[in-house]
């Protein structure tokens, strides 16, 4: 019986051994880690850093964000490229400057090929302005034509600097630049050389003497009955007025320019009309 339980004793230690040399093993195999205190501060966290696209993303995106746009929007960005430069441009030229795929998309073709705007020969696109004018030559020459007056919205896009020459135009004697009061617009007249008089300085003070009537429609009305067409008709846009319920505007007035009973209106608020009259 001694020597059975000292049997089974020595099986128990060896047991024992092992399990001990199984869990070292364990551990060993295991990372360390150190040790930090329990009130030791925690290292900052790195703040994350924002994700950078490469020059070449994007433009690809740019790319990608005018392609997707509407199609009005790709013909403007083409109209603005062949107005500025006022050159001939094939699709793979335009594609290149506005990354607008003329070819890739055929109702932006379409519709570049059909806009009023845009001159297409087959191959190549260019601006197209109503007026075909290379310089203030051509442009003196054309306003000659429309003696009863030619709108500026109709010449201003013929060429680069046409608004440039107008104003020289106008300095120099040759033309009258006058606006439209119902619509706002510009209109330049031709100034006829031929018609340059000299007029005495009595005539003109007469001139400026005479009175005018109060109201613009009786005005209107003194130019029809001398044959002379009124650039406004303010009967009709009073009508129109009371019609939509809107009132006009009342002006602000100063008070020195108050107009009394007693004012007298006369012609001497237009000196520009004997500015170019030789004296």
């Amino acid at each position: 019986m001694d020597l059975k339980d000292s049997l089974s004793k020595f099986k128990q230690q060896q047991e024992r051994c092992q399990s001990s040399l199984a869990s070292i093993a364990a551990s060993a195999s295991k990372p360390k880690h150190r040790a930090q205190p329990v009130n030791a501060p925690s290292a900052p966290a790195r703040p994350s850093q924002p994700i950078k696209f490469s020059n070449d993303t994007e433009r690809l995106q740019h790319i990608n964000s005018i392609r997707k746009s509407p199609v009005g929007a790709q013909i403007k960005h083409v109209i603005e490229l062949l107005y500025k430069t006022r050159q001939a441009f094939t699709a793979e030229q335009i594609n290149e400057a506005t990354y607008v795929d003329i070819h890739g998309n055929k109702a932006v073709f379409d519709s570049l090929r059909n806009n009023p705007k845009v001159s297409y020969d087959g191959r190549r696109f260019s601006y197209k302005s109503k007026h075909d004018l290379k310089g203030k030559d051509q442009l003196l020459v054309l306003i000659r034509k429309f003696p009863e007056g030619l709108a500026v919205v109709e010449v201003k896009d013929a060429y680069p600097n046409v608004l440039e020459d107008l104003q020289a135009l106008k300095a120099a004697g040759e033309v009258w630049l006058l606006s439209n009061m119902d619509s706002q617009e510009d209109i330049v007249y031709p100034n006829d050389p031929k018609a340059k008089i000299k007029v005495d300085d009595d005539l003109k003070q007469l001139f400026r003497e005479i009175e005018l009537p109060r109201d613009m429609v009786d005005i209107e009305k003194e130019l029809q009955k001398n044959g002379i067409k009124p650039m406004t008709n303010t009967a009709k846009r009073r009508a129109a007025a009371q019609i939509n319920g809107v009132k006009p505007k009342a002006k602000p007035k100063k008070k020195q320019r108050e107009i009394t009973k007693r004012t007298k209106l006369t012609n001497a608020h237009l000196p520009e009309l004997f500015q170019n009259l030789n004296t």
